[in-house]
C-alpha cells in the first residue's frame, strides 16, 4: 500500500521531503508500491493541490479586503476543482504517450507520476500568500525535474527516451492548461460582467 493511502499526516510529509530531498531512491520505493488513484488523491493530492488555492485567497482576506473575498472564493474553489481534474488529465497523457518511447500503459503507475511529480509546485503555491514573494514561486519548476526523474522509472521508459517523453508530456500539459486558463478566464469575465450588472439594476 501507498504511503499516503492510509491518510497518515506523518507519512505525508515524509512522502512530501523524500520526493523533494531523495527523488531518485523515492520514485524506486514509488514504482513499488500497491496504491489506487482514490487513495493518491485523497491522501495526497488534494491536500497540496489546496495549499495555492487557499493562499490566494487568505492573502485577499488579509490584504486586499473583504469586498473582494467573494470572487477571489469563486476563483480559489473553481481553480482547485480545475487542478484536481489537470492531474488526473495528465496521468492520461502520461499513459496514453507510454507506447510511443518504448514505454508500458499502466494508469496507476502513470497516476502517481503526476501525483508526486507535482509536489513542488503545490508547495510554491504558499508564496502567493505574501505580497512581493509571488516571483519565488518559480521554485515549482522543480516539479519538472521530478517528472524528468519518475517518468523512465514508472513507465519503463529507456534513459535515451526520458528528456523527449518529458517535453512531449510538458507541451501537451501547457495545451492543456492553456485551455483551462481560457475557460476560467471566460467564467471570470462573466461573472464580472453579471456582477456590474446586477450592480446597475440596484442602483437605476
Amino acid at each position: 500500500m501507498s504511503v499516503v493511502d492510509g491518510g497518515s499526516t506523518s507519512n505525508l510529509v515524509q512522502r512530501v521531503q523524500d520526493i523533494l530531498l531523495r527523488p531518485k531512491p523515492t520514485w524506486d520505493k514509488i514504482d513499488g508500491e500497491a496504491a489506487t488513484v482514490k487513495g493518491m488523491y485523497t491522501g495526497y493530492v488534494m491536500i497540496l493541490a489546496a495549499i495555492g488555492p487557499a493562499c490566494a485567497f487568505l492573502k485577499t482576506l488579509l490584504f486586499g479586503g473583504f469586498i473582494f473575498a467573494p470572487f477571489t472564493l469563486v476563483g480559489a474553489l473553481v481553480g482547485y476543482v480545475l487542478g484536481l481534474a489537470g492531474v488526473y488529465l495528465m496521468a492520461l497523457v502520461i499513459d496514453g504517450l507510454a507506447p510511443s518511447f518504448g514505454g508500458t500503459k499502466n494508469p496507476v503507475q502513470a497516476f502517481k507520476v503526476a501525483a508526486y511529480s507535482g509536489t513542488a509546485a503545490w508547495l510554491a503555491g504558499v508564496f502567493q500568500l505574501i505580497p512581493g514573494l509571488g516571483m519565488l514561486g518559480i521554485v515549482g519548476l522543480y516539479s519538472l525535474y521530478l517528472l524528468y526523474v519518475g517518468l523512465p522509472k514508472l513507465m519503463k521508459v529507456t534513459e535515451d527516451k526520458a528528456i523527449g517523453y518529458t517535453l512531449v508530456v510538458v507541451v501537451v500539459m501547457i495545451v492543456i492548461y492553456v485551455v483551462i486558463a481560457t475557460v476560467m478566464t471566460m467564467i471570470a469575465a462573466m461573472g464580472a460582467i453579471g456582477a456590474v450588472g446586477a450592480a446597475a439594476v440596484a442602483y437605476s
